[in-house]
């Protein structure tokens, strides 16, 4: 069975936001979708283990900013591979607190919408969470990030948490028999980011045919900001 068919289903690549009294987390999701429209109602599905799931649970509030298609994948990493249990996400963030109480990220954003949780779904894993708009804004006239040229274009991983992830052991099955050429690629023991030497690191000005020994010694990894160090040779 091909789960790589997955990545066929259309998404976008938003941040949702939430609170927990003081505190303020927020983290990358994909899988966010208009239920109705009358009235005008949201579900997003977040993993039980995220931080952001603690904060929507007992909030009953999120937001979420849509991302445009420009977004620099450090800005992805910080929030998609870094956890608001280990350091503040929000901190150096253009952001606003909305009317729900929970922030609004600003930074990067096409437009941002505002949500009072009605309903929930557990769906193993995950929960879905089910609410009501209750304020959205337009921010800036651009094209939106999908999760598709995520993938292809700035070659973004999924996440462990996120509900599209496959792991790796499946990957392997599904390319027994085939005979892979041996690169000498790198990958990052953070976040799983690849580094190619056929394409380099464009977003970091490195060019294609440069070899990860021969990359700077303060170069990070474009995902998760992780050092030269935290990778190894696949």
């Amino acid at each position: 069975m091909d789960l790589k068919a997955l990545y066929n289903i259309t998404y976008g690549i938003y941040i949702v936001s939430s609170k927990e009294k003081a505190k303020l987390n927020g983290q990358i999701a994909n899988t966010v979708f208009q239920t109705t429209s009358e009235p005008p109602t949201l579900a997003v599905c977040i993993n039980k283990k995220n931080y952001t799931h603690e904060f929507i649970t007992q909030s009953k509030v999120f937001s979420v900013s849509v991302l445009e298609r420009d977004t620099d994948m450090k800005f992805i990493g910080k929030f998609g591979f870094k956890s608001g249990r280990d350091e503040d996400k929000f901190k150096g963030i253009d952001y606003k607190i909305g009317i729900t109480g929970a922030p609004i990220v600003l930074e990067n954003t096409l437009a941002f919408v505002e949500v009072e949780v009605i309903n929930h779904l557990d769906v193993g894993t995950h929960t879905l969470f089910i609410g009501k708009v209750v304020g959205l804004e337009n921010l800036k006239s651009s094209t939106p990030l999908t999760y598709d040229y995520y993938h292809q274009i700035k070659k973004g991983i999924s996440p462990k948490n996120a509900p599209t992830y496959i792991p790796k052991e499946k990957e392997k099955k599904e390319e027994r028999g085939k005979e892979l050429k041996k690169m000498n690629k790198y990958k990052c023991t953070v976040c799983g980011y690849i580094y190619d030497p056929k394409k380099g690191d464009p977003e970091a000005n490195v060019p294609p045919g440069t070899s990860f020994e021969d990359l700077d010694e303060d170069w990070v990894c474009p995902v998760c900001g992780a050092g030269k160090e935290d990778f190894e040779e696949i």
